[in-house]
């Protein structure tokens, strides 16, 4: 059966070395989040993932959700009494306003939490994570009634929270919608239409769900311009907070699907349901803009939670499982074969996983961190700043940590040889796990779209400009360096093959948009390998002037080797994304569909 230990070290390490969390004391809710204080949440957080969680992922796996003749839903045995635990320990409100109930500590210790929750079972987080992105678009453009009412309860973990968005005809083109709201004559609306891939859209872990619905107003405009945005419970909420009459919204069915399976997807039925208008008419895309951002950060994390607990299963299984003999001869010559992990292809695979993990919780970290200067700081200078790095790398962290999670999810299972493909060592269900992360939020080809459509040139590249002149400066501040060298060469190297890149889609794009599309997945997958190399760099020099001041561990000098294999082994893939992107979208286009 397969196991999980949260990497309580690692995220030690990048918080108080590499990011110095102590240096953000002046903004609100960080001197509440001490050292004592996040040793504390961080342990607390790892035990509840490996004793309660972990051990539910297989049973909801196997046993699923289960749709009743009465529209019901039950989730897998012990999902309720777990969510409860969650709920009652306080980790939906953990970065939630003190005046909702929340306790107000910073979103980079949710995002740790989200992690380790998300390794130990991805299906039974999301529940947890959906409440806390509607949650967070409520509080930015819900009235002041509409927070009131709903916030506090869930931040509680008493009522849940959902996103219908997706409807049969549309999914990404969202303009598409068909769902329609009749206003009525005390302001709420009558919501009807039917939504698709709602995860979490009915269950037994709450009393109530809070649904946040896109749909169109009678009369609206035409396309994404007549979107607007509602607040819609299962059980209507009486003026007292107490629960009324059910609503007109149910469960028709629950998707089957590749994995995920104790989360309930569900198709969810709108019959003259009644909501009530979120934000402004036909402007609703900016209230789920919130949900969705914060969302695709959240499948982020679940991309490299599925690595990272795929390849802890994997490298106990090489030190355990015997065949073959070393290249070099015997290491246990007194058993019958030596453990795999000798085989250097071995090796290569789980140094493979391990270099992507280490330097993607690295990037969450730091850019959980920008979140909060972006929505806690007094200084507009340094809000924006934050809110550009956020902009630019959500589709980057998207994109490339979905992929290569479930690819390395793929490469652990490889580890096992046919035992991987078989359901009891549970590698399969990481895989299948994993799959989703690459299909929900947007998908990770609509995230390169976006990264070199839209973040690119935004504000006249002030983003990406501002990510050059960082990384840039590094590398010269450090580049004298003896010891550095192995890390900021091929990161100057590297950085170049990015600037490139974006001076060639400059060139080309405008006068050929094909020539950007056909660009943009290599685009992104050569920005994200420019980003660890420039979070190894960090973490390398971070961990040299430790152990240069008598701090030598085993787990630094380990940083140090895990960092030069990514250096010297998986960046120079800059080199070939660069030379796609140059070959521009000629081969690409020039077949006509019926060729296919």
């Amino acid at each position: 059966m397969p196991t999980y230990k949260a990497p309580v070290e690692d995220v030690t390490f990048l918080l108080n070395d590499v990011f110095q969390i102590d240096r953000y004391d002046n903004l609100p809710g960080f001197s509440d989040a001490s050292a004592d204080v996040r040793e504390a949440i961080i342990g607390e957080a790892a035990k509840l993932s490996e004793q309660v969680l972990q051990p539910l992922n297989r049973v909801g796996d196997l046993e699923g959700c289960v749709r009743h003749d009465d529209g019901s839903v039950t989730t897998p045995k012990g999902f309720k009494e777990a969510f409860k635990q969650v709920a009652e320990g306080g980790w939906l409100g953990l970065s939630a306003p003190a005046e909702y109930g929340g306790q107000g500590l910073p979103v980079t210790l949710s995002q740790v939490v989200t992690e380790f929750q998300s390794a130990a079972n991805m299906a039974f987080s999301m529940y947890g994570g959906l409440t806390m992105g509607a949650t967070a678009a409520l509080m930015v453009h819900g009235k002041p009634e509409q927070k009131k009412m709903f916030v506090p309860k869930m931040v509680a973990g008493e009522w849940t929270g959902t996103m219908n968005l997706t409807e049969p005809q549309c999914g990404t083109d969202l303009g598409l919608l068909r769902t329609k709201a009749v206003k009525q004559a005390d302001g709420s609306y009558k919501i009807t239409g039917t939504k698709i891939f709602i995860s979490a859209g009915e269950h037994d872990l709450a009393e109530n769900i809070i649904h946040l619905v896109l749909a169109r107003i009678e009369g609206a405009p035409a396309g994404i311009k007549g979107v607007s945005l509602f607040v819609v419970p299962k059980v209507l909420v009486n003026a007292d907070g107490s629960l009324g009459q059910r609503n007109g919204v149910s469960c028709g069915s629950i998707e089957h699907k590749m994995g995920i399976h104790g989360n309930a997807t569900c198709v969810m039925n709108y019959d003259g349901a009644t909501g009530w208008l979120i934000g402004e008419e036909n402007k609703g895309m900016q209230g789920m803009f919130v949900m969705m951002n914060e969302a695709r950060l959240g499948v982020a994390v679940q991309g490299l939670a599925q690595s990272e607990v795929a390849y802890q299963n994997a490298v106990n299984y090489a030190r355990e499982r015997l065949q073959g003999r070393s290249l070099t001869g015997a290491k246990d010559p007194d058993k019958p074969a030596d453990p795999i992990i000798v085989h250097p292809d071995v090796r290569r695979v789980l140094l493979t996983i391990r270099a992507f993990n280490e330097a993607a919780r690295a990037m969450v970290v730091w850019t959980a961190l920008k979140s909060d200067v972006a929505h806690r700081s007094p200084d507009p200078k340094d809000r924006q700043e934050a809110d550009d790095h956020m902009g630019l790398m959500t589709p980057v962290m998207k994109g490339v940590m979905t992929d290569v999670g479930f690819s390395n999810s793929v490469l652990a299972q490889q580890m096992y040889g046919g035992h991987g493909y078989i359901a009891e060592h549970g590698m399969e269900q990481f895989v299948r796990d994993a799959r989703i992360a690459m299909l929900y939020e947007g998908a990770n080809g609509i995230q390169a779209l976006d990264l070199v459509g839209r973040k690119l040139p935004r504000d006249g590249g002030r983003a990406v400009m501002a990510f050059f002149g960082e990384v840039g400066a590094f590398a010269k501040e450090h580049g004298g360096n003896e010891a550095m060298k192995p890390f900021v060469t091929p990161l100057s190297t590297a950085l170049g093959h990015l600037q490139q890149a974006t001076g060639w889609l400059m060139q080309n794009a405008l006068t050929k948009p094909d020539n950007a599309g056909a660009a943009a997945t290599d685009y992104m997958q050569l920005f994200g390998l420019v980003t660890f190399a420039y979070m190894w760099a960090r973490m390398a020099k971070v961990a040299q002037d430790k152990i240069a001041s008598g701090g030598a561990t085993p787990y630094l000098s380990t940083k140090l080797v895990t960092g030069r294999f990514f250096m010297e082994r998986m960046l120079p893939e800059t080199s070939v994304h660069l030379a796609r992107i140059q070959t521009g979208c000629a081969t690409t286009m020039e077949l006509a569909a019926e060729a296919f």
